[in-house]
């Protein structure tokens, strides 16, 4: 720590498991660098859902993280841990974080930072990391999706939504979204969806089926019913990855399908992966998605921004589901 930085700093803490309005401001030290990590000056930290499932008591941080929200950051590097070769003081990054972003400051594993990307600004590069990493990991990585199959993601104009589009688009996937009312649909689009099902209106069941007899891919926020039809949904030796329970996981499903069309059904949370895991998704991400973000191919969409001490409202504008991509909180 340099004599410059203060002693406390400004941070959005939970006053008890709520509804946004659990959300004050408060104040807390600044952090200290472990060795293997960097201290960061933050700049910008985007909203995600997992924050709004912790504000309502029911995600709690790993073992030694911090309690306060916040799962990606963009800033400036102050302070260096003794261990760290590859950052400097005075480097602008975006990263991934276990928690800590609704803060002025936020000390992160130095393997988890990436240098913000030409062409975009500290708050376009604060919508980058949670959901890229999460997309990267659970549809490449994971699923394996590959050049030529159908891919289909429900929720498409949301931040994982957006994400996922762009990066299976990128990667020469054909992307089937769902979404509704029209404007969101229209977004979808406009993220390159090839074909974008309006749930209100159509089955997502029955399109994908009918158009191009399953879907390769799956990913799923919405869990409840979404999960059965999801299963009827897929293409024989299809993959369906389940990284939220938006309608609830407690469900009565008729597992026989997955056998019969030899399907792999599974899930992940990003913030339990061990430290390992998230470098190596970051290595990933920089040697294979930076260039296309930095020609112009892929670019975070950013809804709306917010200063730090309106976290709540936010949260309000998350929870109302009328977002087209990131809600960012500036510093």
């Amino acid at each position: 720590m340099t004599s410059t930085l203060p002693e406390q700093m400004k941070v959005i803490e939970i006053t008890e498991p709520g509804g946004p309005e659990a959300l004050s401001v408060g104040s807390r030290p600044v952090p200290q660098p472990k060795p293997e990590e960097v201290l960061i000056k933050v700049a910008a930290t985007g909203v995600n859902g997992p924050d709004i499932v912790q504000r309502r008591g029911h995600y709690p941080p790993p073992k030694g993280a911090s309690d306060l929200l916040g799962l990606e950051i963009t800033g400036t590097i102050v302070a260096v841990g003794s261990d760290v070769n590859d950052w400097s003081v005075g480097d602008q990054v975006c990263a991934l974080t276990n928690g800590g972003g609704y803060a002025e400051y936020c000390a992160v594993v130095a393997l988890h930072c990436l240098p913000i990307p030409k062409g975009l600004n500290l708050v376009e590069a604060a919508g980058i990391p949670e959901t890229f990493f999460t997309v990267w990991s659970n549809i490449f990585m994971g699923a394996g999706l590959k050049e030529g199959e159908t891919f289909l993601v429900h929720g498409g104009s949301g931040g994982i939504g957006s994400t996922a589009i762009m990066l299976a688009k990128a990667f020469g996937a054909k992307v089937y979204a769902t979404d509704s009312p029209a404007e969101r649909c229209e977004a979808c689009k406009g993220f390159g969806a090839d074909r974008v099902i309006d749930y209100n209106t159509e089955d997502f069941v029955d399109v994908v089926r009918n158009e191009v007899k399953g879907a390769n891919v799956i990913l799923d926020i919405v869990g409840g019913d979404y999960i059965a039809r999801n299963i009827k949904a897929a293409a024989p030796d299809g993959r369906i990855v389940q990284i939220a329970f938006n309608k609830g996981s407690k469900v009565e499903i008729n597992l026989m399908p997955i056998m019969l069309k030899r399907l792999l059904f599974t899930g992940s949370t990003l913030r339990s992966r061990p430290d390992a895991s998230k470098s190596e998704i970051a290595a990933q991400l920089r040697e294979k998605v930076w260039p296309l973000i930095e020609a112009g191919k892929i670019k975070p969409a950013v809804h709306k921004t917010f200063p730090l001490e309106q976290a709540a409202e936010a949260h309000r504008l998350m929870e109302s589901a009328t977002h087209v991509g990131k809600i960012i909180l500036e510093i």
